[in-house]
């Protein structure tokens, strides 16, 4: 397999991997992670969220790191790895890995608007509108993947502002005790809030198209920061808003906070909420299927376009057929924790592989 060959013309400075990370990071999981958090270790769960972004960021660095030793995607790395069968095979694991991530956003973020806004709407004309939607911003090349990346980001940082509305609506003694918990509940903590960190992995497709790519490390490490901080953050509001019981209770605690919000030209924020919500989801949509169906063109050699339409249908499927709260739950058991698992055990024996192969003189 060739390495990734990217023209020139549509890579994008270092400086917009903050954005594509904390982007493709910051997704369905932040509405919902604190009640899965709260039942394993309660007040001490901002313990597992600094643990869980302690391991992303190491998981960056391999990622960086084995790229300085073999340049290219994900792809190439495998095919350099373990040959091409072997290589291909894992490959195929990523690609698939991709589009169950793309599915799941998808279908948590529908059951979000039919609880929230259009309950008779159905699935299939939500799902139907969002992959035209994808489509049209793929074919628009990754640089403006990269743009709505951007919007994303920015967006994100102006929901958060009405977090602070709760405030005044707190009771700070919520926060205690703390250190209250084995440090099995910590990891497993740390296992429940994964779902919401996971994102990062998206540099192994996209890191062809950054411009003068190593430098791009620390911004890279600046995007999941700030998830990071981001998800610490919403926590602690939510621990100080909600009893401990309310917070185990609440589906959507980050969405039922901000649904008290009061305007005088607003009466149901909620809806407003919502559908800003979608500008924050569509980013994690759009770069895991654009990563999907890259690397099903770059292992079968055909056209981008090709496995973009056969994904897109096969989720259109998925949401006419199948779509229920059981098979969310299927999807969200897949990806958490199967998928956090093997990124975080594939990684570090990729490098270990790769490196003893440079020693070696095979690479």
């Amino acid at each position: 397999m060739n390495p990734a060959g990217v023209n020139e013309k549509d890579k994008v400075q270092p400086f917009y991997v903050f954005f594509l990370v904390h982007a493709m990071q910051t997704g369905i999981g932040v509405l919902s992670f604190q009640r899965v958090l709260a039942k394993s270790t309660g007040t001490d769960g901002w313990i597992s969220i600094i643990l869980a972004g302690l391991i992303v960021h190491l998981l960056i660095w391999v990622i960086y790191k084995i790229f300085s030793i073999v340049p290219g995607d994900i792809l190439t790395v495998n095919y350099q790895a373990f040959g091409k069968w072997m290589g291909n095979f894992f490959s195929l694991l990523f690609i698939l890995y991709f589009l169950l991530l793309s599915l799941t956003v998808m279908i948590s973020y529908i059951q979000v608007i039919h609880v929230w806004m259009f309950e008779e709407v159905p699935a299939w004309s939500f799902s139907l509108v969002f992959l035209v939607l994808i489509y049209y911003i793929n074919t628009g090349g990754f640089r403006t993947i990269t743009g709505i990346a951007f919007l994303s980001a920015t967006m994100t940082f102006g929901l958060l502002f009405f977090l602070f509305y709760a405030m005044k609506y707190s009771e700070f003694t919520n926060l205690l005790p703390i250190f209250d918990h084995s440090i099995l509940d910590i990891w497993k903590g740390t296992r429940n809030v994964s779902l919401t960190m996971i994102g990062f992995e998206l540099i192994l497709m996209f890191y062809p198209f950054i411009r003068d790519a190593k430098s791009s490390q620390k911004y890279a490490h600046g995007g999941a920061l700030s998830t990071t901080l981001t998800t610490l953050f919403i926590y602690l509001v939510s621990l100080v808003f909600y009893s401990q019981k309310q917070l185990v209770m609440t589906i959507w605690p980050t969405l039922s906070m901000t649904s008290i919000v009061e305007l005088s030209f607003i009466q149901r924020f909620e809806y407003i909420d919502v559908s800003w919500w979608a500008i924050v989801i569509i980013p994690n949509m759009t770069i895991s299927l654009w990563a999907a169906s890259r690397g099903f063109k770059r292992l079968f050699n055909v056209q981008q376009k090709y496995p973009l339409w056969g994904m897109s249908l096969i989720i259109l499927m998925i949401n006419i057929f199948f779509f229920d709260i059981d098979s969310l739950n299927i999807l969200a058991r897949i990806i958490n924790p199967y998928g956090v698992i093997f990124l975080v055990s594939y990684l570090p024996l990729l490098l270990v592989i790769i490196y003893i192969k440079k020693k070696r003189n095979r690479i």
